[in-house]
């Protein structure tokens, strides 16, 4: 008999969605994956030419726990000159996967029956990682009519006793929310009060749009620093999704409690992945600023056929690379939700969505953008087909 944790705890939705999408594509099936939460572009020439080399000098054994110092110390430059954030190598931890990262912060900071605040809608594996740490998620809903922004009145009215920290992830996955510096200030100042912890999931601080500077909490002064532990990583800016490399900084005591764990579980992230990984944040912000070009285009083009959609509308992403078109005005007698929505798309037009029930909505879908513009015309050909067919049916 599996032990109740694991009884209790679902498969990740979007990985999925995105394992059917590949086994339809291989019955023969041309299916469209606007599920996946990865970029599209390949590895930079540079990263696979130190990963290579790293086999070819033999880098390939244990390393240190909390990862190769050559790599925390970029990790630390990186967030100093990219975020204007002070930690010494000491202060930081590489993980296979920023993943890994934040479910070992939530095993260090969360005891059984702490709460965790976690704003929706919210990315999918923040609820079940609070959960296995013994302690309880509590929703804080972030209204669609508000561009699903957090607030400190909001934090205000959902702290408890009980109230250990708050996961604070932008840009947010899924909604492509961002917050300027005055809006980070009211919730650090509210969780600096409240002494509450402060978990930044900052994945995807390189991608934003229409001229937005990224700014992070922790650096908003010495007394939400010390309450605060970033976690990023190389996938989603360096297009290293498979090498997985993750990372947390934060106070010492924290990240040595985290190294502690990873010690006991993965021990080191790959050694190969690491070196390359050093040459990912040494390289220049051109071929950066290139890729995310690319993604902002493809945001305006799939904005624009969102919006020529009846019964569709959509809060547009500062940030990531997804939309969270609410999709409520297409329900009928057959399609009552998100997810009915999802497996309508996938078996009339064969094109993959994640339904809005893997973030805490049932309104809404999830796009990834992280396609080619070929690929998202056709696949908004085919959505705007299939959602007509229910308006005229």
């Amino acid at each position: 008999m599996l032990a109740q944790r694991v009884r209790d705890l679902g498969f990740s939705p979007t990985l999925a969605v995105s394992d059917l999408a590949r086994r339809l594509r291989a019955e023969g099936k041309d299916v469209l994956d606007f599920s996946a939460g990865q970029p599209d572009f390949p590895s930079p020439d540079v990263v696979k030419t130190a990963g290579r080399k790293a086999i070819d000098d033999n880098q390939t054994r244990y390393t240190s726990t909390a990862g190769i110092d050559e790599l925390r110390r970029a990790i630390v430059i990186r967030l100093r000159e990219k975020r204007d954030l002070s930690y010494e190598p000491s202060q930081v931890l590489v993980s296979p996967g920023a993943k890994a990262s934040l479910y070992f912060a939530c095993q260090a900071l969360a005891d059984p029956g702490d709460e965790v605040l976690i704003p929706t809608p919210y990315w999918t594996s923040y609820p079940e990682q609070v959960r296995l740490a013994g302690a309880k998620p509590v929703y804080v809903p972030c209204e669609e009519a508000s561009g699903f922004k957090l607030t400190a009145t909001q934090i205000e009215r959902a702290v408890t006793p009980r109230t250990k920290a708050l996961m604070l992830n932008y840009p947010c996955n899924p909604t492509g929310v961002c917050y300027d510096s005055d809006e980070l200030a009211a919730l650090a100042e509210s969780c600096v009060r409240r002494g509450i912890w402060v978990i930044a999931d900052e994945i995807y601080s390189e991608l934003l749009y229409d001229g937005r500077r990224f700014a992070s909490i922790a650096g908003l002064g010495a007394e939400i620093a010390a309450r605060t532990v970033v976690i990023d990583g190389v996938s989603k800016t360096y297009s290293m999704t498979g090498w997985r490399i993750g990372y947390a900084a934060g106070p010492a005591d924290l990240i040595a409690g985290m190294s502690k764990l990873q010690s006991h579980s993965t021990s080191n992230a790959t050694s190969i992945s690491q070196w390359a990984s050093v040459a990912a944040l040494q390289m220049s912000d051109e071929e950066l600023a290139a890729r995310r070009g690319e993604f902002a285009e493809r945001r305006g083009v799939l904005l624009q056929r969102l919006q020529e959609l009846p019964g569709v509308t959509c809060v547009p992403p500062q940030g990531a690379f997804y939309a969270f078109p609410n999709v409520s005005g297409c329900f009928d007698g057959t399609i009552k939700s998100g997810d009915d929505c999802a497996r309508y798309l996938l078996e009339r037009a064969n094109v993959a969505v994640v339904p809005g029930e893997a973030f805490g909505s049932r309104e809404h879908i999830r796009i990834s953008y992280a396609a080619s513009m070929e690929r998202i015309l056709e696949g908004m050909d085919r959505i705007a087909e299939a959602l007509g067919a229910l308006k005229s049916g």
